[in-house]
């Protein structure tokens, strides 16, 4: 059974050298990247089209399992007040729901704005409409799990 923890409780649990995965939750898609095993560096990893929380999770815990992933950052979509929304209510379902699953602390990361930073850096690189959409919410995952990482690089200096 999965344990939803703080950011900072993570940093003190993980083993060295396991990867983590960034889980950008859609209501179409669920971006996913990855860490390396120093955890300084969030990659792209891929995008699940969402069908049903059983085919969904069953992608998810298998790339757990492929990568020996130590955690997961779900990205939390805060309202831009800090509020909570119904999407926030989702993503703690889709924890909780997941928490049966694997046995792997899952935290939060305030995911406000991580879609809309990653689209304007691809307008920005000039990359197509339809490019954008196949690489939007993985690139998300890989945004709001190299926000994490460079948390819990903060917390590990002191």
């Amino acid at each position: 059974m999965a344990e939803i923890i703080e950011i900072a409780e993570l940093a003190a649990r993980l083993p060295p050298r396991v990867r983590l995965i960034g889980v950008d939750l859609g209501t179409k898609t669920i971006g996913l990247a990855l860490s390396d095993v120093e955890r300084r560096i969030a990659s792209p990893l891929e995008t699940i089209r969402r069908v049903k929380f059983t085919k969904d999770a069953e992608r998810l815990v298998a790339l757990v399992r492929k990568f020996e992933v130590g955690a997961l950052v779900l990205g939390l979509p805060l309202n831009m007040d800090g509020s909570s929304g119904p999407r926030v209510q989702a993503t703690r379902a889709f924890a909780g729901n997941l928490g049966a699953l694997v046995d792997l602390p899952i935290a939060y990361w305030d995911e406000r704005l991580s879609t809309a930073a990653v689209t304007r850096s691809l307008i920005e690189q000039d990359v197509s409409r339809g490019k954008r959409a196949e690489v939007v919410d993985k690139l998300a995952a890989a945004y709001i799990l190299q926000g994490a990482l460079d948390r819990l690089a903060r917390l590990a200096q002191g």
